[in-house]
């Protein structure tokens, strides 16, 4: 994974979203997941967690679970599953995007024949006062760009 900080910013290339697959999270409560990266630490995030997910076809969450203090958001952008939260079960596929306040109970499934990719992000519930375009400052400067094609970390 490639690694580039600046002053005022953070980058990361994970690559193709299938390498995800390679990743492994290990937890003393739950043993290691396949498929599941977090990027708090690469990208120096001090106000969310953030991971992306893989879920080979007719697996599961091995555990339900909940949170102390923050809130997730579930984002899918390949595949097909279901979700569960207290008790109550939807289908999610690309496009869906599923809000679990800390004390949701929640587990997911992949009941698809490909591989149901999602990205999760967790933040500490109750505590964005300002979360729209008002929290955003304009900047009188023009917008530049250099002439030569931006190099993309590889």
């Amino acid at each position: 994974m490639q690694i580039q900080n600046g002053r005022n910013f953070s980058v990361i290339n994970t690559g193709a979203l299938s390498n995800i697959k390679t990743q492994t999270f290990s937890h003393e409560a739950v043993g290691s997941i396949e498929g599941k990266q977090f990027i708090k630490d690469s990208l120096n995030l001090t106000g969310m967690e953030a991971s992306l997910n893989i879920m080979p076809p007719n697996t599961s969450m091995p555990f339900y679970h909940q949170h102390k203090e923050n809130e997730e958001l579930y984002i899918f952008i390949k595949g097909k599953g279901q979700f569960q939260v207290d008790g109550s079960t939807f289908d999610v596929a690309e496009g869906s995007i599923v809000r679990v306040a800390t004390e949701g109970i929640r587990v997911w499934r992949n009941t698809g024949s490909d591989d149901l990719y999602c990205i999760v992000i967790q933040a500490k519930e109750n505590t964005l006062p300002v979360g729209n375009i008002s929290d955003g400052i304009g900047v009188n400067k023009p917008v530049e760009w250099p002439e030569e094609v931006l190099a993309t970390p590889a």
